[in-house]
């Protein structure tokens, strides 16, 4: 069953504006919520960026909706014992409807406790260790351990939800798309690409729910829809593994000060137009997505909520 959801932004916005959001997305017919883990916004124009769990704490008790980390990091910020605890807490809090997505991080948000930055393979190997620690500790056991990683000495967690959450893990390559079919409860990108589905469910994840996410700009016209993406968002178009590297949005702003506005309007849609909405949804869920999250950029989310009411809904619905 295909589902659509709402992504709050933890980059553009603080914590009371997060929150009216989500109540405005239920409003709206949303069915579900992804939410960001950073520690920095990609750039200073985005400006924000509070601590998610206070946050899902906040939405717990505003709206009904299901919750899910897009996506947090447990391998350097903070140790997966400390990511376990506070994911039990919110699954209390939201009565099972939480989910907590996982990946391998950004430079960005993890270079902060002025611990090395590793690379991909190794931080591939630190995810895996972190989700056995975090399954571990789901439990409600005491427990220790001694792994390549992450020491644990005697933990244990007394608030627990009825269930244990579900771990999804992100990933925007084949490797980390066959670790998410291992090591996963489900899956997470923001790609439409049936490649990487295909490459999660080859590896285990056959029968495991998929989400993703995607960016758009709805404002009365396209140019002003397009000048307020390019302004807050270059850094999506940024090529490679710049996005994993790149240790401060200053780094993020020289980057994508070589990012064309022309780029982004081709990535995103933008402005009135209802089609380029609807084409990306259905390019995700032809691509085998059971669930896909939209987040509207910038400060227009009234409007992007009536147009979604009065344009999208009725096209989706029928």
């Amino acid at each position: 069953m295909t589902s659509l959801g709402y992504f709050l932004s933890c980059e553009e916005f603080p914590p009371d504006e997060l929150v009216r959001q989500a109540v405005r997305a239920e409003s709206a017919g949303f069915e579900r919520l992804w939410i960001s883990d950073h520690f920095h916004p990609w750039n200073g124009e985005q400006g924000h960026s509070p601590f998610v769990w206070s946050v899902i704490g906040a939405l717990s008790q505003a709206c009904s909706l299901p919750i899910t980390t897009a996506v947090t990091c447990p391998i350097v910020r903070m140790h997966p014992a400390v990511v376990a605890q506070a994911a039990a807490t919110c699954a209390v809090q939201l009565d099972g409807r939480f989910v907590l997505g996982l990946g391998t991080g950004e430079a960005l948000n993890e270079h902060i406790t002025g611990a090395h930055w590793p690379p991909s393979a190794t931080r591939r190997e630190m995810l895996k260790e972190a989700v056995d620690v975090i399954r571990s500790l789901f439990t409600g056991k005491q427990i220790s351990h001694r792994g390549p990683y992450f020491t644990v000495d005697n933990a244990r967690i007394y608030t627990l939800p009825a269930r244990s959450p579900p771990i999804y893990i992100s990933g925007f390559g084949p490797r980390s798309a066959r670790l998410a079919g291992r090591i996963g409860d489900g899956y997470q990108s923001t790609m439409p690409s049936r490649e990487l589905v295909s490459e999660f469910r080859d590896a285990g994840g056959v029968g495991k729910p998929t989400q993703a996410g995607f960016k758009v700009c709805y404002a009365p016209t396209a140019g002003e829809a397009i000048s307020t993406a390019h302004r807050l968002w270059p850094n999506e178009q940024l090529p490679g593994e710049l996005a994993q590297i790149l240790p401060t949005p200053a780094h993020f702003e020289q980057a994508s000060s070589l990012v064309p506005a022309s780029a982004v309007e081709e990535a995103v849609p933008c402005g009135p137009d209802l089609k380029p909405y609807l084409d990306r949804i259905r390019a995700f869920f032809d691509a085998g997505f059971d669930e896909v999250y939209i987040q509207q950029i910038g400060s227009g989310q009234g409007r992007f909520f009536d147009f979604w009411e009065s344009e999208v809904v009725p096209e989706i619905a029928v």
